[in-house]
């Protein structure tokens, strides 16, 4: 049985190496059903926020919920639960996660920090914002898909009433935001632009910064593979990202290291 001194002489070795620290704590993620119910924009966040986790060798237990949405504290997905703490949506989480002193950004220098911090702004302030206006401002889209996914776990009248109230609700953050007045060629155009902007950071290497991933890379992996990859009722979006060869070799990569053993799946 080793002695404190030696398990202690363990973890520096350890650390040295890059390796993670252990989370002890037993991690559940809460997110919406797959298959029938989640939405691009919720989509895209569940998927940073496992990428995040499996780049930092963090074990966690998925657990889809239809009602995730209400249980999460900020509304937002998904959410993770750690013994009594529950932290919801991607920066608060890779914050919380940082605390107990699992991070992937704690090499970068200080004007590093500072241009990952504007990428990922970058990112969620195009990307994002163009996923929720495809999602709830695009007529075909919110009739074909949106309604239909977001009323599902409901029965009549609250398969038409939920779905209004959340298009309410996002109509004005978009307002907020100054894209509820946008014409979807504009977003198109504001992806394109994102896109381009990413494309010329990561140029020829692996990951934006360092030889190894970042929160970015995981931020930046999930849009752009639930881009390519989510039915939507026009392939433009798809379209727009595969312009972008470096782009399509990042998310293979990423892809093919961290999922490709398997999808993850619900355990309860």
């Amino acid at each position: 049985m080793a002695t404190p001194l030696v398990r202690q002489a363990a973890e520096i070795h350890n650390r040295s190496r890059g390796d993670q620290p252990i989370i002890a704590e037993y991690l559940e993620l809460y997110q919406q059903n797959e298959v029938d119910q989640i939405l691009l924009p919720e989509q895209t966040q569940c998927l940073a926020v496992k990428t995040f986790l499996h780049m930092c060798n963090v074990k966690f237990h998925l657990k889809m919920r239809s009602n995730a949405e209400q249980m999460s504290p900020s509304k937002g997905l998904p959410f993770i639960k750690m013994g009594p703490q529950i932290i919801s949506e991607f920066e608060p989480i890779v914050e919380h996660l940082s605390l107990k002193g699992v991070s992937l950004s704690g090499e970068l220098s200080g004007s590093q920090r500072a241009l990952l911090k504007a990428y990922m702004s970058l990112t969620v302030n195009r990307l994002h914002l163009a996923e929720l206006y495809i999602t709830w401002c695009d007529k075909l889209t919110v009739e074909e898909i949106t309604k239909i996914r977001y009323g599902s776990p409901y029965s009549w009248p609250l398969t038409r009433i939920l779905p209004w109230l959340k298009q309410q609700e996002v109509g004005r953050y978009l307002e907020a935001q100054g894209w509820n007045n946008k014409t979807i060629d504009q977003v198109y155009t504001e992806v394109d632009m994102c896109c381009k902007a990413l494309s010329d950071k990561l140029e020829d290497q692996y990951y934006f910064f360092l030889d190894r991933p970042t929160e970015l890379d995981a931020l930046v992996f999930a849009h752009l593979y639930n881009l390519l990859t989510t039915e939507l009722t026009s392939a433009k979006l798809a379209d727009i990202v595969k312009k972008y060869d470096n782009l399509m070799r990042f998310c293979e990569r990423i892809r093919q290291r961290y999922f490709l053993e398997g999808e993850d799946g619900e355990d309860g």
